[in-house]
């Protein structure tokens, strides 16, 4: 097998998050590749950074509309990816326990809507940032932020195992690192922070709306869903002849089709009671599997 074919293969049999991450590395080395050609040669190839990075100014937001959403797969630097997708990864994973892999993307492109929002208003609004040039805005971390807040209010009680530490509340991680943007904002990268806040808030009253049974992300959906479509391998549907289409056959592969749809909700349920309970280390390996698998279906 050639490796193209092995790369293909790996896509995808990966999941959504993975992907997501996939993406996220793959811009990262064609952004510096060209950065490192542009080096060589003397001579700047940083299109994709002016075309594809959120502006300062409102005003160039007109020029480039798509860049509300293409900032938040560009990096800043490899340490800036590598804690990004990190944080991505960890939460991601958590995230997929209790909600399906569509909303996972849902939370990501809503996060950095608001991120980039925040960061836009607050440099044209607040007398601090009167009279700075261009700061172009980058990276995945509001998006970041929106997934690791909006499951951390989902979950808020559970423990997870950190190295050095222990065991930790979820919603402890979620509120440091919120507490810790708001005060990093007066000694450097403000924007990039206050963007981070705005992907938290975005998490937050998107996961408290669907506990209330509000969707405020249903308007997002269809491009969502258009996205997901990139993200999955396209499935031929093989040739079939059909020579009986009665209504009893139908009725009883309905009601075996709920059945089995019920018994793996109430099994799901059990689970996560489990984990409301005793935290998600508590669950057994096997458990474990079944949530990451039912999250994906």
């Amino acid at each position: 097998m050639r490796w193209q074919d092995q790369l293909r293969y790996r896509y995808n049999m990966a999941g959504v998050l993975e992907k997501l991450i996939a993406v996220n590395v793959v811009v990262f080395i064609v952004q510096f590749f060209l950065q490192t050609l542009g080096f060589l040669f003397k001579t700047k190839i940083n299109f994709i950074f002016e075309w594809f990075s959120f502006p300062t100014h409102l005003q160039a937001l007109l020029y480039k509309p798509w860049s509300i959403i293409t900032y938040a797969f560009l990096h800043g630097g490899l340490l800036h990816l590598f804690f990004n997708m990190m944080i991505l990864y960890f939460s991601g994973r958590l995230f997929l326990t209790f909600f399906s892999p569509k909303r996972l993307l849902n939370y990501y492109f809503l996060g950095a809507i608001s991120g980039a929002l925040l960061f836009a208003l607050s440099y044209n609004l607040f007398p601090a940032f009167a009279g700075v040039g261009n700061v172009p805005l980058v990276g995945a971390s509001a998006a970041v932020t929106a997934i690791l807040v909006g499951v951390a209010t989902q979950a808020p009680h559970m423990q997870v195992r950190m190295m050095f530490i222990g065991n930790i509340k979820l919603w402890w991680i979620a509120a440091f690192l919120v507490v810790v943007d708001f005060i990093q904002i007066p000694f450097g990268n403000a924007g990039g922070h206050i963007a981070h806040l705005g992907g938290a808030f975005l998490g937050y009253m998107y996961t408290t709306q669907l506990s209330k049974g509000n969707d405020i992300g249903a308007w997002s959906q269809k491009i969502t869903d258009m996205v997901v479509g990139w993200f999955q391998p396209s499935k031929k549907k093989p040739f079939k002849n059909v020579y009986r289409n009665t209504s009893s056959v139908k009725n009883k592969k309905a009601a075996s089709s709920f059945s089995n749809q019920e018994e793996k909700q109430k099994k799901v349920d059990s689970i996560l009671d489990k984990i409301s309970k005793n935290g998600y280390d508590s669950l057994t390996k096997a458990e474990k599997d079944y949530l990451f698998k039912a999250g994906k279906d």
